[in-house]
């Protein structure tokens, strides 16, 4: 059976809003404003950690019907604890109470009157927005629909848009590269791409878009992964896109506005000199509709996956619990929520950039039997501490250990450690005994 090309852009259409949520909104030009003049190597490396990363997970997840059959293949504890770890992180957790603080802290507290009590409004935002979100994921079944068709091409209309008339009508100054974009901009720009958490999303999303597919007819595995691959790589080139876009005005405007806190000042501004105070309505809807597609993805995945954890507890349930906790955490507000985010992202990213790594070679790998195990335990120590080290948690010895590593600084020590332990596990299969046939 074939997919027909609206159900494939559709599909597309879907993932891409899945992806698209508070991060993607605000780093890309606050990326743009601060790389200056070195912002195309800062965008590469964006890219690499924002777009392809991302659509090679949801691939691979695909390919191997669910992140928690992939994690196996480290070892069934850890499948469990790292799966529920990742869905917390990027649910209830952290990702979804950031996408509904986001449009409300960036895109509607700053055009409040001055008098106004911001909790009462922020209870009151969240609670409408946290309402439709989970009505929207009570019926998973029409949430291509809905997000396809609806929410997405409006998203997308209003973004460009707001391109188009900077580009006619913005005022333009590309300032110097600021320190930190100065020597590295290409690792500075990866290490940017941590904070849309999509590498760690497309973990979760690999499994609704395969589920999606069959829902449409798709029976043989081939053919769900390769109309999959078709959906990544088009939802990939509608995200690079948009990322162009809002970079490019974040570097065009550099020179023009001061640098604050985050990219949502930076448009702000580019908003507010493009179309005065109404401006704050277009601010707010593009701020809303991003975050919301994001969160009624995640409610959808991740009410779906306790499911077959908790056979016991209804879908519908789930999808309120989780839908009630982000309402609780999202009121805490969004500093207190990106303050955890950083070292919770430097522990968890470079495990699922490797896990993804290896499933993509898992016809190699599965060649060396420690190869997953080993790596990923390596990999997840080097995390971890130096997750711990930028909170700045006195470590001894293990603290000059980490800095004594290869590309320590720039927060890659842990690719030299996956190097080592990929090539150890090349030698202990030298000493492991063969498997009789």
């Amino acid at each position: 059976m074939k997919l027909s090309k609206r159900n494939l852009l559709l599909i597309s259409f879907m993932l891409f809003s899945l992806f698209f949520g508070a991060g993607n909104l605000i780093f890309p030009p606050f990326l743009g404003q601060n790389a200056g003049s070195h912002t195309v190597p800062a965008l590469i490396g964006f890219l690499a950690t924002a777009v392809i990363l991302p659509v090679l997970g949801v691939i691979v997840v695909s390919q191997f019907s669910g992140l928690d059959k992939l994690a196996n293949r480290v070892n069934p504890r850890f499948s469990i604890v790292f799966t529920v770890l990742i869905y917390l992180s990027i649910g209830p957790g952290l990702g979804i109470p950031r996408a509904a603080s986001v449009p409300f802290e960036m895109a509607v507290a700053p055009y409040l009157p001055e008098t106004a009590n911001l909790p009462v409004f922020m209870l009151l935002y969240s609670l409408v927005f946290f309402l439709l979100a989970a009505w929207l994921s009570l019926n998973p079944g029409k949430l291509v629909r809905r997000i396809g068709t609806i929410l997405t091409p409006s998203l997308l209309i209003l973004l460009v848009f707001l391109f188009v008339s900077f580009l006619f009508r913005g005022t333009v100054a590309v300032a110097a590269p600021q320190t930190a974009y100065e020597s590295t901009p290409l690792l500075t720009g990866f290490c940017e791409g941590y904070q849309t958490m999509d590498t760690i999303a497309a973990l979760n999303f690999g499994l609704v878009i395969a589920t999606t597919l069959r829902g449409f007819g798709l029976k043989e595995d081939r053919s769900v992964l390769s109309y999959t691959v078709k959906a990544g790589a088009l939802a990939g080139a509608i995200l690079s896109g948009v990322y162009l876009m809002l970079t490019y005005m974040g570097a065009s405007s550099s020179g023009v506005y001061p640098i604050q806190g985050n990219g949502a000042w930076t448009l702000r501004c580019i908003v507010a000199q493009l179309f005065g105070e109404p401006g704050a309505i277009l601010l707010a809807a593009i701020f809303t509709l991003a975050c919301l597609t994001t969160c009624v993805g995640l409610i959808t995945s991740i009410s779906q996956f306790f499911t077959s954890l908790l056979p016991k507890v209804s879908y519908k349930t789930l999808v309120l619990v989780i839908s009630l906790f982000s309402f609780v955490i999202c009121n805490q507000g969004l500093n207190t929520i990106l303050s955890i985010s950083v070292p919770v992202l430097n522990a968890i990213y470079p495990m699922s950039i490797v896990l993804i790594l290896l499933g993509l070679t898992d016809r190699w790998c599965r060649k060396l039997p420690c190869i997953y195990p080993l790596t990923i335990a390596g990999v997840g120590v080097i995390s971890v501490l130096h997750a711990l080290d930028t909170l700045h948690v006195p470590m001894g010895f293990l603290s000059d250990f980490l800095h004594l590593l290869p590309f320590a600084k720039q927060g890659f020590a842990w690719v030299s450690v996956a190097v080592v332990m990929v090539l150890l596990s090349a030698v202990l299969k030298l000493f492991l005994p063969k498997k009789s046939n």
